[in-house]
């Protein structure tokens, strides 16, 4: 098992400066974005169509030690506003064919979620059964777009030769394993998982119980922690819509691996991951508003290696 990072972070920096800072602490491979949310850092459009810079940017990556093993494009190809889907479906659509190119075998993005009809402006994810309305917009969202949408998808993704990892993310359609394996169920192993627990902690989703439900399903993790005020969740319970930057009013707040949950818990997740066969990378994201992009990859660095090196030790001893 690799430690990695989403190079999304640095994203003030340029990619030489990137990747001479993150060979430094020892990380091993790299997650680069290519569009949606998280920005383009490859310019992607012009690198797919040129083969010198191809070369250029697996030569400058490989001087540097490194391997870039995931592109993240991590937009709402559903969105109901067309300009921003096609913008959206568009990035996918490349990233995919710039990771044929660049031979990366995995590309994460998020599901996408509708709106309420063909009418609407804006995404409604939908969260409870009642009024019956839900129910039935949930049923629209699945049938009309989700579906239709993730099974045209498949056959080009299959033809690059590439697989993609869907990240399980409230405001999404596919946020918690049952959805993702319903997806998953219909459109084939095309598609996977990424799982970040951050994400899970704060539904109240047990990672290791999603990690053994998922098991093979599991093409890319995100390594990234939350904690949760105890005293604001007992007010105001987990739905939280306050902006990030109030982390004293929070129920809870995006953390560096380590400051949301103990070592014990996080080792519990990398020894599952072992245990179903997962042995691919854990891949830093930073969203921690308490401290600084460098100070808080460094500080996940330092805990992943502690923890995959006493993982390791664990299993020679056992062996």
């Amino acid at each position: 098992m690799k430690i990695g990072v989403f190079t999304a972070l640095f994203g003030n920096r340029s990619l030489d400066e990137t990747l001479s800072f993150v060979a430094s602490t020892g990380v091993d491979v790299l997650e680069i974005a290519t569009g949606g949310y998280v920005g383009d850092q490859l310019q992607r459009a012009e690198l797919l169509h040129d083969k010198q810079k191809q070369r250029e940017l697996k030569a400058t990556v490989a001087r540097h030690g490194l391997e870039i093993v995931t592109l993240s494009c991590h937009g709402n190809p559903l969105h109901p506003q067309d300009e921003i889907r096609l913008i959206h479906d568009q990035a996918f659509d490349e990233t995919i064919e710039l990771a044929n190119a660049l031979e990366v075998p995995t590309v994460v993005t998020f599901s996408g979620c509708p709106g309420d009809s063909d009418g609407s402006r804006y995404p409604n994810w939908v969260t409870c059964p009642w009024p019956p309305d839900f129910l039935q917009i949930l049923e629209w969202q699945w049938q009309e777009k989700v579906l239709p949408y993730w099974t045209e998808k498949a056959p080009a993704v299959q033809k690059q030769g590439v697989r993609v990892a869907i990240e399980m993310h409230p405001g999404f359609v596919v946020y918690n394993p049952e959805t993702l394996l319903r997806l998953r169920s219909a459109v084939g192993d095309t598609i996977g998982a990424n799982l970040d627990p951050s994400h899970f902690f704060w539904q109240g989703i047990n990672p290791v119980a999603a990690i053994r439900t998922l098991g093979s399903a599991i093409y890319h993790f995100h390594a990234k922690d939350t904690r949760i005020d105890p005293m604001n969740t007992e007010v105001n319970g987990v739905l939280d819509t306050k902006h990030y930057g109030k982390a004293l009013e929070r129920s809870w707040v995006f953390r560096t691996v380590g400051y949301g949950h103990p070592s014990s818990v996080w080792a519990d997740i990398i020894s599952t991951l072992r245990l179903v066969g997962y042995d691919g990378v854990l891949s830093i994201e930073h969203e921690d508003g308490l401290m600084s992009a460098g100070e808080g990859f460094r500080k996940a660095v330092e805990f992943l290696q502690g923890l995959i090196i006493r993982e390791s030790q664990a299993t020679m001893w056992w062996a």
